[in-house]
């Protein structure tokens, strides 16, 4: 089963998460839907890579919401072995002074066009270890800093080991955000000569040697989102790895995981344009490119759209910029009943899961992501008096959507604030907060919707790719102007713009998103069919045209990978 994937040399694609397939819960948000997308746009274009990740048997979580929004956290757990196989080869790694044995399971990601990709899930639940470490790889992003360390060791260094182990051969490293950065130590300590060979004076490792073997990533300008561990945990968890230089590679005070993989790559990349430059200013010094996130069209377009794109636009999934031509190529007639088809099937699924009746005929605002405090969540809701009075003029509806992470305090109170908004405003205006916000819903939910909102606070956004999918869908956004929309944003033309890229007060910007809805989005959705299709199309021609993760994984090629 493995041996077709070593004829050739391939990048190796390390990830803490990847959404492969809707069942396999090893993805928290969009980091690891990024992670699947990008792998399968890799089986699309024959592009030769092996992705490494953590098996997260545990999954990330199940999320339920009681009536007032309180979330409660259940496993989401998974059978590997229904998946994938083991792959028979182990590999040991160093932790608090004993010999962690690893290995994995092998699931193949076969594309709609036929391509195979092979996706290792690194797992320590074996005989051989003691109980609380083959817990190591159970949940993902669980337990505390001495958890996360020794899931970064296995990632990192036993994600190497592992490939060296089973054969692979591997031109270049691809890290998928900071958590992968150990490799570079193992790789490091790879061009360590022997101890019989060294001179005095001569370097103990090769740092230029690993550089050329890896690129990096960078996914978040929030700090929380750059891991930190200090020297005393490293040298009590991963002890003497690397002798000499660690502090001079990772940080003074602490071991800096973002650091550690700037200072031994190559290329390092930022997720949007203007994240590339907060980026360069959060870490000077350091060349950081911008690559613009995209999506996997194919996988995120509706089957309506899908179905009328085959039509007129043959070629769309494999060259997503055909759809540049929407805009010409697609009726209105067209192109409505493909919106509406995808419309009454979200509608059909709130009024069987939830008992909720939309009404289709009405405009639906959609939000769901990750529920955390600069994605701001509750902006739209920061007035509820000035949002009645719109509503009663121009009627809408609302469907959010999101998990918090466990220990996400903050976030868990925006969800019971949405909550609590959604229920002041009935019966003026319908709406509902979905629970479990996960990939099939959100197949359903983002083509499903009529305008896609998102609100975080600048410059946090790195990408955001939930508007792309939406935009493949003639779904247009009203966004913040950060992360990939302000690349993307064409004011009334593919979507509008939430205030300018000035002042970021959630004051001001809800002030401004309420007049954007009430004098320029409501009005045409209710008064100008003809200029809102225009605006579909618009979102369709010059967004997911452009924003897919073609043309991302096509960069990739071209730049990182060479």
């Amino acid at each position: 089963m493995l041996q077709p994937f070593l004829d050739r040399s391939r990048i190796a694609y390390f990830t803490m998460e990847a959404a492969v397939h809707p069942q396999i819960p090893t993805f928290s948000g969009g980091l690891g839907i990024l992670a699947g997308d990008a792998m399968r746009t890799a089986a699309d274009l024959e592009l030769p890579m092996v992705a490494v990740t953590l098996v997260s048997r545990a999954g990330y979580f199940r999320q339920s919401l009681s009536p007032d929004g309180r979330q409660t956290e259940e496993p989401d757990g998974w059978d590997p072995g229904r998946w994938g196989r083991r792959v028979g080869v182990k590999t040991v790694v160093p932790i608090e002074g004993r010999e962690i044995w690893v290995t994995a399971w092998l699931y193949v990601l076969e594309g709609h066009r036929g391509g195979r990709e092979p996706v290792l899930f690194l797992d320590t639940d074996l005989p051989e270890n003691d109980p609380s470490d083959r817990a190591i790889t159970a949940q993902l992003y669980g337990g505390d800093g001495t958890y996360r360390l020794k899931q970064e060791i296995v990632l990192g260094i036993g994600g190497v080991r592992l490939l060296r182990g089973l054969g692979f051969r591997i031109h270049k490293y691809h890290m998928n955000e900071g958590h992968a950065a150990l490799l570079g130590l193992e790789l490091l300590r790879e061009t360590a000569p022997p101890s019989t060979e060294r001179r005095a004076g001569d370097p103990l490792y090769d740092v230029m040697q690993v550089r050329r073997q890896c690129s990096f990533t960078t996914h978040t300008p929030v700090g929380a989102g750059h891991d930190e561990f200090s020297y005393g945990l490293v040298d009590r968890v991963l002890g003497p790895f690397v002798d000499g230089g660690l502090r001079g590679l990772a940080g003074d005070t602490a071991l800096d995981m973002t650091r550690l993989a700037l200072n031994l790559s190559g290329y390092v990349n930022g997720v949007a344009k203007l994240h590339a430059e907060t980026s360069r200013h959060m870490f000077p010094g350091y060349a950081v490119r911008a690559v613009t996130n995209g999506v996997h069209a194919y996988t995120w377009t509706a089957p309506s759209f899908a179905a009328l794109y085959d039509h007129h636009l043959p070629g769309w999934c494999h060259e997503p910029e055909i759809l540049v031509r929407a805009r010409c190529c697609l009726s209105d007639v067209e192109t409505w009943q493909a919106h509406m088809a995808a419309k009454q099937r979200l509608v059909e699924h709130v009024q069987g899961a939830f008992g909720v009746a939309l009404d289709p005929e009405l405009p639906i605002l959609g939000f769901a992501r990750r529920m955390t405090a600069y994605k701001r969540p509750e902006l739209l809701f920061s007035d509820l008096e000035r949002l009645r009075a719109i509503a009663r003029r121009w009627p809408f509806q609302i469907v959010w959507g999101g998990k918090a992470h466990p220990r996400d305090h903050d976030g868990k109170q925006r969800i019971e604030q949405v909550h609590a908004a959604l229920h002041a405003l009935a019966p003026d205006v319908r709406g509902i907060y979905v629970p479990n916000y996960d990939m099939t819903l959100a197949q359903v939910l983002i083509p499903g919707v009529d305008l896609w909102l998102n609100t975080p606070q600048r410059p946090l956004e790195a990408s955001g790719t939930s508007g792309m999918k939406a935009a493949l869908n003639g779904v247009p956004s009203l966004s913040v102007l950060d992360g990939w929309w302000v690349e993307g944003c064409v004011e009334g033309v593919t979507g509008w713009a939430i205030g300018d890229a000035g002042d970021g007060s959630a004051g001001n910007e809800a002030d401004a998103l309420y007049g954007k809805l009430e004098r320029h989005v409501l009005p045409l959705f209710h008064q100008d069919r003809a200029g809102w299709i225009a605006v579909m199309k618009g979102a369709i021609s010059l967004n997911g045209s452009l924003f897919n993760s073609h043309r991302m994984m096509r960069r990739y090629a071209a730049e990182a990978y060479i």
